[in-house]
Order: structure tokens, then C-alpha cells, then sequence
């Protein structure tokens, strides 16, 4: 549910621009909103899972996803629309790192790549349908129809979690650290709002700036009251295990290039290629597709090279992959389009399911929600970040260029700056054990 949303708005935001008299790239906004919530409320998901159970925060965050949805549907402005979109993400701050997990606490180790494949396919259904479903209504209905979509899938998981999913808790939680809650929540939601804002006409240009100093300051003084207290709400303490520096460091700088995508390819084919939402609905799905095949030969993947190998070299095919959707131009042939598309969703699958994966080749389940909150509320910020970057690039590359508008010509540094940032994740992986993770690498 919350894949395929993310992929249905990335498809109908050009439409939903001009509906609500908006700049397209504007619309960022409604991107960052949702991510800023994961930040400011990830964080805590590993504690309630761990307090009031897992299965309960996990159907509580599904409904109130469900009514976010329902809020996006009808609103008539960009504020409404935004305020809708954090309220999704409030929800879906508790659906993906609860469910993770529950993965960690239900299976051994040795399974632990299997498992989090098979998680991971269901979840490619959204990518596969969402770009053909939101184009097609976007196209031939209404773009407000793409988020109430999410009611019945919303039910479906409902009742699924309900008969198959354990309430785990833990005896005795870590207290909840509310000062780090408080300095978390307003670091996270200033600088993603903050960086959001630069570039467009909503606000003066002070005001970025003071948000994301404020945003900075606040980080700041969190870390410094993590290190004073035993129980931090995120514990920076963790990443001295080197598989987890990997998986939260060296993928954090992968997901900014890759977290551009689904906000920069859309906006490409529709705005600079001139699509309709629905032709580029079929060709952003076709990066599902790759990432579908990809999951299927993971795990005989990393039990063949490895990884710490696999995270350098695969690292570097991504970024080229990510890069060559720069050079799509009207003259590009559609099925030479869907082809590079498709291999841009293939190297990210296979980095997605090793950093997923070795974040808890070295953690005990006692520590699973703490792991799961910091490396989450990071992973899920550089996807917002990578949003950012990438609607600053194109509104800098347009205005260099002297374009009134955004066209074709503005969006392909846009792809090579996204394409340089997952290569450079390569130096953080190769810091990593030749035989890190060899436990879950062989599991059978």
C-alpha cells in the first residue's frame, strides 16, 4: 500500500500541480511533508512496537495511513494536501520498521536474506500497478481517485495482520528518552521542510535558511544528550557495529541517489518528453519489473561473491543505470526508454535487499527495534533528501540555462548528480569484512 502510493503520486504530480495552480517541482513539497513525518516519528515505532506490541502499533499505523489517504483525496489546496501527506506519514512511519521487526524477531539468521526477500515482492506490487494505475486515472478519470485506492488494501491488511501476525513486546522497554523525541522531531522536520523550500516562491529566502539552522541545532544538541543518557531514542552507539555503519552510512548516500527517482523520472517523461501520466505510468513501471527479477536471484547472488563485493560493484552499475536516464530525449525510442528503465530497477534491487539484509548480521533480537528506528528514520530521511537535491538541481540546471519553464534539457544533471551519489556509497562498503555477513549470505 504505501509503495504503490508513493508511485501513483510520483505519476499524477504534474497533473496535481496544475489543479492546485502549482509549479510541478513545488509539489516536492508534498514528497518531503510525508518523508519529514518519518522523521519525526520513526524514531519512537521501535519503543511502541516494543511497549504496546507489535501487531497493534502495526494495524493502528495502517488506519491512520488509510485516513491520510482519504484527506489527500479531497483537498483543495497545497497546504491541505500537505498536511494530508504528513498525516500519511505518521502512519507509514509505523508500518515499515514495525514490520521489519517483525521480520528480525521471527526468523534465524540464516534465513534472514530469504525473508526479507520474500517481504520485499509483495511490496513490488505497488511499483508494478501503481505507475499503470495512477497514469490511467490520472489520465482518463481524476487524480483525487488514486489515493482512495488505498481503502481496500488498507482492509485486506487489516484482517491479514490480525490472523497471522504475533503481538510481540518486550518484558521490560527501554524508557521512552521524551527530550530526544522532542530535539529529533524538530531537527528532522526543519531540514527537510526547510531544504523543500529553497528555490521556490511560497516563502522568502530567509526562511529555509532559518528552518534548516534551527533543524541543525537541534540535531546537534541530540547528539550530544545521546551520549549522556543509556537509553538514547536513536543510538549513534550502534553504528560501531561495521555491518550496520554499512547498511545505514553507505546506504543512506546510495537511497539519496535512488530516493530522486520516482520524483524525477515521472516529472521527465511528462514534463520534458511530453507523455500523458498513463505512457509514463508503463514505462516507470517497468523498473518494478527489474527489481521483481533482481529479488528472485538475490540470495544465489551474495552467496556467490559476498557482501562486501556485491555493495561495491553493484553500487557502481545503480549509479550508471540511475545516470542514463539523462540521456532519454523525444527522440529516444519508447522500447529503448523502457529497457534502460527497466535495468535501473534491477542493480537497485539487488543493493536495496544486501543493506536491508546486513543491518542484523550482528544484532541481537533484544536490540532489533532500536536498530530498526535508527537505521530507518536515516534511510527514510536520504530519500527525502535525495527529493531535494534532485528539485534543486533541476530548478538550478533550468535557471543556468535561461528556460522559463522546465524542459527536456534541465533534467539530465539532475540524473548524473543522483548517479554520482550511489556510486559513492562504493568507499563506505569497502571499509566492511571480506567476510561480513557470511552468516546470512549462506543460509540455505
Amino acid at each position: 500500500m504505501e509503495n504503490m502510493d508513493a508511485t501513483v503520486l510520483a505519476t499524477a504530480l504534474p497533473a496535481l500541480a496544475r489543479d492546485l495552480n502549482q509549479d510541478p517541482v513545488t509539489l516536492k513539497l508534498a514528497i518531503t511533508a510525508y518523508v519529514a513525518a518519518l522523521g519525526v516519528f520513526i524514531p519512537i515505532s521501535g519503543w511502541m512496537a516494543d511497549k504496546l506490541g507489535a501487531r497493534k502499533v502495526f494495524r493502528a499505523a495502517m488506519i491512520v495511513f488509510m485516513t491520510g489517504s482519504i484527506l489527500c483525496a479531497v483537498s483543495g489546496s497545497l497546504v491541505t494536501f500537505v498536511a494530508a501527506r504528513f498525516l500519511q506519514g505518521i502512519g507509514g512511519a509505523m508500518m515499515v520498521p514495525v514490520g521489519r521487526v517483525i521480520i528480525a524477531r521471527s526468523v534465524d539468521k540464516s534465513e534472514l536474506v530469504k525473508a526479507v526477500s520474500y517481504l520485499t515482492m509483495p511490496a513490488l506490487l505497488g511499483p508494478v500497478v501503481g505507475p499503470l494505475l495512477g497514469g490511467f486515472i490520472t489520465t482518463y478519470f481524476h487524480w483525487r481517485w488514486v489515493f482512495l485506492i488505498n481503502i481496500p488494501i488498507c482492509f485486506l491488511g487489516l484482517y491479514l495482520a490480525g490472523r497471522y501476525i504475533q503481538n510481540f513486546t518486550e518484558d521490560d522497554p527501554a524508557p521512552l528518552d521524551v527530550k530526544g523525541f522532542v530535539l529529533t522531531s524538530v531537527g528532522a522536520a526543519m531540514i527537510m521542510l526547510g531544504l523543500s523550500l529553497f528555490g521556490n516562491h511560497l516563502v522568502d529566502g530567509a526562511t529555509p535558511i532559518a528552518m534548516c539552522a534551527i533543524g541543525a541545532i537541534a540535531l546537534a544538541m541530540y547528539y550530544r544528550h545521546s551520549t549522556q543518557i543509556a537509553f538514547p531514542l536513536l543510538d549513534f552507539r550502534l553504528l560501531r557495529i561495521p555491518t550496520l555503519h554499512a547498511s545505514v552510512v553507505g546506504g543512506s548516500l546510495f537511497r539519496i541517489g535512488l530516493g530522486a527517482v520516482p520524483f524525477l523520472l515521472p516529472l521527465a517523461l511528462q514534463e520534458g518528453l511530453g507523455m500523458s501520466a498513463f505512457q509514463a505510468g508503463t514505462i516507470t513501471c517497468a523498473s518494478a519489473f527489474g527489481s521483481l527479477f533482481m529479488r528472485l536471484i538475490a540470495t544465489k547472488v551474495l552467496r556467490r561473491y559476498g557482501f562486501r563485493t556485491v555493495l561495491m560493484v553493484n553500487a557502481v552499475f545503480a549509479g550508471i543505470a540511475l545516470a542514463a536516464y539523462g540521456v532519454f530525449s523525444i527522440h529516444t525510442p519508447y522500447l529503448l526508454i523502457a529497457l534502460i528503465v527497466l535495468m535501473g530497477g534491477v542493480f537497485p534491487a539487488l543493493q536495496f535487499t544486501c543493506l536491508n539484509s546486513i543491518a542484523y548480521a550482528d544484532i541481537d533480537n533484544r536490540d532489533a527495534g532500536r536498530v530498526t528506528s535508527l537505521a530507518s528514520v536515516i534511510q527514510q530521511l536520504s530519500l527525502g533528501m535525495g527529493v531535494t537535491i534532485a528539485g534543486i538541481v533541476l530548478q538550478l540546471s533550468s535557471h543556468l540555462q535561461g528556460h522559463a519553464t522546465i524542459v527536456e534539457a534541465d533534467f539530465w544533471p539532475a540524473f548524473l548528480v543522483i548517479g554520482l551519489f550511489s556510486i559513492a556509497s562504493v568507499p563506505v562498503s569497502g571499509k566492511l569484512p571480506r567476510n561480513a555477513g557470511l552468516e546470512l549470505s549462506q543460509g540455505r
